[in-house]
């Protein structure tokens, strides 16, 4: 057989799904179709639909638990937020909302889901993969991609929600998960509207510490070079005992002369205002291991490529709040808006309702969803 007839005959054979095997015989190709989305691991109906949040119960507002899933197979737990006072078959714009980093969705997220529901929105506070009721293993891992996925899974539920009016989604990102709303934003243009409230870029907290703007570079460097091999190392022991190491969350007791922002945390985590046992901020901290994804994976690297309106929320007094400062500058378009809260430091919008600017909040999601 002369090359250029074989070459005509092994291009037919693949196009028709059948290989030439060397001794003559033939076997069907692997043609896989497409995958399949895998049988939720849990059940809404099996989960506690006690109030078990640290925010009193709105009687504006009815909550039910959810179900739902990322691409990653893993199912998420949200608190599906609606206000009682809804017309029948009524569809509303909706909003997911997450955060902060190490929280679960009866301390913050739920908060702000309530109240914005209460003004007519539905809103799905969810627990993101590996923590709180949400599923994954190892527990309270974190994971920049990951992360970021499940705010683009909350948007393939409430798309998919009979009482969504379809295409009116939005998404609110509160501290750690800020910047993992803006990371959504850029790659999900879905999502029509982005809040983000007293927000932190996690990739970079974790690459270069607090106040990186003031370290030299190569002080950075060296730091993250360091953390590297100590990360490293205990990867190799978790592996060999099965365990892993917790990163550590806020101090049960604070170190003497300790800065005011590790105070206003412990002040949240650790005391009735905002402790919770399924928050990792409250108890253990992520997976150590968690910490190498972060300095190596940056996000929010195509913030300026968001062609949706956003609107960034920051205390005056924040420590964080050059976050967000860094983030407004990179931004391009006419809909993008900075709102600096008179007097707040980080935590106030966590929790403080008197603080929180939810008017300027519904007026934003009223005019861009």
């Amino acid at each position: 057989m002369d090359k250029k007839r074989f070459i005509r005959g092994a291009l037919g054979a693949l196009s028709s799904g059948v290989i030439a095997l060397g001794d003559g015989t033939a076997a069907a190709a692997d043609t896989p179709g497409p995958s399949r989305a895998p049988a939720e691991t849990i059940q809404a109906s099996s989960l506690s639909q006690a109030w078990d949040k640290v925010f009193p119960e709105d009687a504006r507002v009815a909550h039910r638990k959810v179900v739902f899933h990322n691409r990653y197979g893993i199912t998420l737990v949200g608190d599906l937020y609606e206000p009682r006072a809804r017309s029948a078959g009524q569809k509303l714009p909706a909003i997911a909302l997450a955060g902060p980093f190490g929280a679960v969705k009866e301390q913050v997220s739920g908060r702000y889901a309530q109240e914005l529901a209460a003004r007519g929105f539905l809103t799905l506070a969810f627990d993101p993969s590996f923590t709180g009721e949400s599923a994954g293993q190892p527990r309270n891992t974190t994971s920049p991609d990951i992360n970021t996925e499940d705010f683009s899974a909350a948007v393939d539920y409430l798309l998919n929600n009979p009482e969504t009016d379809r295409g009116r989604v939005g998404i609110l990102g509160i501290c750690g998960w800020g910047g993992f709303a803006l990371n959504a934003a850029a790659q999900d243009p879905r999502i029509r509207a982005t809040v983000t409230s007293t927000m932190y870029d996690m990739s970079r907290n974790i690459a270069n510490g607090y106040f990186d703007n003031g370290k030299p570079k190569e002080e950075l460097r060296a730091s993250r070079i360091a953390a590297r091999k100590r990360i490293s190392a205990q990867r190799t022991a978790d592996y060999r005992t099965g365990l892993y190491a917790m990163a550590g969350g806020v101090p049960e007791k604070l170190p003497a002369g300790a800065p005011q922002f590790v105070r206003d945390y412990h002040d949240f985590y650790k005391t009735k205002r905002g402790y919770h046992p399924r928050s990792f901020g409250s108890t253990t901290g992520s997976t150590l291991s968690s910490l190498l994804a972060f300095m190596n994976t940056p996000i929010n690297v195509y913030a300026g490529e968001i062609e949706t309106p956003v609107l960034l929320i920051h205390g005056e007094k924040a420590h964080s709040r050059y976050y967000s400062e860094d983030v407004y500058r990179r931004l391009t378009g006419q809909n993008k808006e900075l709102l600096i809260v008179p007097g707040a430091v980080h935590t106030d919008l966590y929790d403080r309702m008197d603080v929180i600017p939810f008017d300027r909040i519904e007026a934003f999601f009223r005019k861009n969803l």
